[in-house]
């Protein structure tokens, strides 16, 4: 059974679901977890992927009752379906609550993209402890990188329990840009946000960490300001559904040159992502993605758990100072597009995890 809750998740894992599908000596089934009940379902609904078990959102605020009560969801469907093994990807609440469920029952984990590590328990949080308590969980761990790889040898996990197979997001951005290139009508909302920008420079943007505080977000929307005041720059700001997002709201709101939208798909972010000069983020898979595509990237952390977006010299560090957001831009925007990198893996990753399933459960 593979357990996904969010976008991101669902991104990551829709690659492996239809590699699973191709397996026919494996019988696949998918949990949704309700994590974010309509984040990512355009992307399952593309695919043709509907879920086997859909859960409801655990009630109640704050990040311990979303955990414990997704604990209890999710094993009920465990009890309910009684999969061979169960597959959890990255190191969202869902990850954690889907593999201790798991283990509770006695059923294999296998964990996808296993070993990123930013070497600090707070950024990003609570994402960086998650993924450090999914991995003594799990039986198989897939490294999307030899980084990653030897993050999770340090920790004394068995070599031969690892695989570095690639990171899947690399899959489904290959997947999902061939149907971007047949079907204008997948994320055709980014055209009016594109075409507003010919003949400028167009700046994506996306923040949504939750480790941000209000004063990292307005030195955020103070350094977009500022780089606004160019007038061949044209910025387009999907805003996260979490309440965070009205401070930037607040700053950013009516401001020339600056293009406040909601929350966007998959398909329509992937749109916007390609034609775009510049992407400003502090997301994860936006680094892996930024990389595959050749974007330059500013990444609104302190750390990251992904520096082989940096060495591969697409991605730069630049926190939530305010001068280095717009230093950095203004030197990316002055210099060639950086090349696609396969840093992230070749786009087999799925087909790899898929084998190597296959084999220890059906043995063969």
């Amino acid at each position: 059974m593979t357990i996904a809750g969010t976008r991101p998740e669902i991104i990551k894992l829709v690659p492996v679901m239809r590699a699973l599908g191709d397996e026919p000596s494996l019988r696949r089934s998918f949990c949704h977890s309700g994590q974010h009940a309509d984040l990512g379902r355009d992307l399952l609904t593309i695919a043709g992927i509907t879920p086997d078990e859909t859960l409801d959102r655990p009630e109640g605020e704050g990040v311990d009752r979303l955990l414990s009560g997704m604990i209890e969801t999710i094993g009920a469907a465990l009890d309910r379906r009684r999969p061979r093994a169960v597959i959890v990807q990255g190191d969202t609440a869902t990850t954690l609550a889907g593999a201790m469920a798991a283990f509770h029952r006695r059923i294999p984990v296998a964990h996808v993209e296993a070993g990123l590590r930013s070497a600090d328990m707070t950024q990003p949080f609570p994402e960086e402890a998650y993924r450090r308590l999914v991995t003594p969980l799990a039986r198989w761990h897939f490294a999307p990188t030899e980084t990653a790889r030897r993050a999770l040898i340090a920790e004394s996990i068995a070599a031969e329990s690892i695989e570095v197979v690639g990171n899947t997001v690399v899959d489904a951005l290959q997947w999902a840009c061939a149907r971007l290139d047949v079907d204008p009508a997948l994320g055709e909302a980014a055209n009016e946000y594109i075409a507003a920008a010919q003949g400028h420079a167009l700046v994506l943007a996306t923040v949504h960490r939750r480790e941000h505080d209000t004063a990292a977000l307005k030195a955020i929307a103070y350094g977009l300001l500022s780089l606004a005041e160019r007038r061949d720059v044209r910025i387009v700001l999907p805003l996260h559904p979490r309440a965070e997002s009205a401070v930037l709201r607040d700053l950013l709101a009516d401001m020339p040159r600056i293009a406040l939208i909601p929350a966007v798909d998959y398909f329509t972010f992937l749109r916007l992502m390609r034609a775009s000069r510049l992407v400003v983020s502090d997301s994860g898979g936006v680094q892996e993605e930024a990389t595959a595509l050749g974007r330059p990237l500013l990444v609104l952390r302190k750390v990251t758990e992904r520096a082989d977006a940096i060495r591969a010299g697409v991605a730069r560090l630049v926190g939530h100072d305010r001068d280095l957001i717009v230093s950095g831009a203004q030197e990316v925007l002055s210099q060639p597009m950086p090349e696609p990198s396969d840093a992230f893996g070749d786009g087999r990753a799925a087909q790899r995890i898929a084998g190597i399933l296959r084999s220890a459960l059906i043995g063969r």
